[in-house]
């Protein structure tokens, strides 16, 4: 799977099956957040995933894309996105542990990610994850045809600048469904009433990609793994969603 920036308005027939492949992502990052527990490490979560997604009869689409070595992206305290899984990297109390999921299933493309608190965790990273959903859902409720992208940009860049978090600007939301990453781009920042015009049939992901300190960000020697230049905690939430022809967009990665 390539990465294009194309957008594709998908068939019924096609968003039947990215709701299958969502509904199977969402699933395999169900388990793994049930799994996360202290002393567990970010290896064996991906080899759970790797078991899982066999079962459910699909497979990760993001191992080996671009040369990526793991199945997931498992991603911890000041790690943004893309963390690879290891041995080395073993999860504690209180951590903040993010997981992103990305299945193949007969063809179509499933994506979505969630923050989760390893225990209790401090009343900060516990109102830091429910700013992020609460962001994310501002993003999917403007995600309605006739809006356009820079309307969920807006949506998602109100209630960070709300609750002064950092919003990282390189990595950004996208369609989806056909390859991992199609056109359009979704910023989790930018102006209302600009972009590209959100269609029926388009499937896209957003995902606010948040900080509790600056948004600037640095890749490990590893290649992969991005994190806040601060060393601040960051957090990640994904979900999966068609534009309907009325009403509000489907979340085709339930939760």
């Amino acid at each position: 799977m390539k990465k294009s920036d194309r957008i594709i308005v998908k068939t019924p027939a096609q968003i039947a099956g990215c709701r299958l492949a969502g509904e199977r992502a969402a699933e395999v990052l169900r388990i793994m957040c049930d799994a996360v527990r202290p002393g567990v490490s970010t290896k064996a979560l991906d080899d759970l995933a790797f078991d899982t997604m066999a079962a459910l009869g699909c497979k990760s689409a993001d191992y080996g894309y671009y040369g990526y070595p793991g199945q997931t992206c498992i991603s911890v305290n000041e790690a943004v996105i893309h963390g690879v899984p290891s041995e080395k990297v073993v999860i504690r109390d209180g951590d903040l542990v993010s997981i992103d999921i990305t299945v193949e299933c007969g063809g179509f493309v499933g994506d979505n990610a969630r923050t989760v608190i390893v225990g209790e965790g401090s009343r900060e990273k516990r109102d830091f994850v429910a700013w992020t959903e609460e962001a994310l859902k501002a993003g999917i409720a403007a995600a309605r045809a006739g809006n356009r992208v820079g309307d969920i940009s807006h949506a998602v860049e109100l209630v960070a600048g709300r609750h002064r978090l950092g919003i990282v600007r390189e990595y950004v939301g996208h369609g989806c469904g056909l390859s991992i990453h199609e056109g359009p781009e979704i910023p989790n920042y930018g102006a209302p009433h600009q972009g590209p015009v959100l269609r029926e049939g388009m499937v896209i992901c957003i995902e606010p990609m948040l900080t509790l300190g600056s948004r600037r960000i640095r890749t490990l020697k590893d290649g992969w793994t991005v994190v806040t230049a601060d060393g601040s905690l960051a957090c990640h939430s994904e979900q999966m969603v068609a534009i309907t022809a009325s009403g509000p967009a489907e979340i085709l990665t339930p939760r």
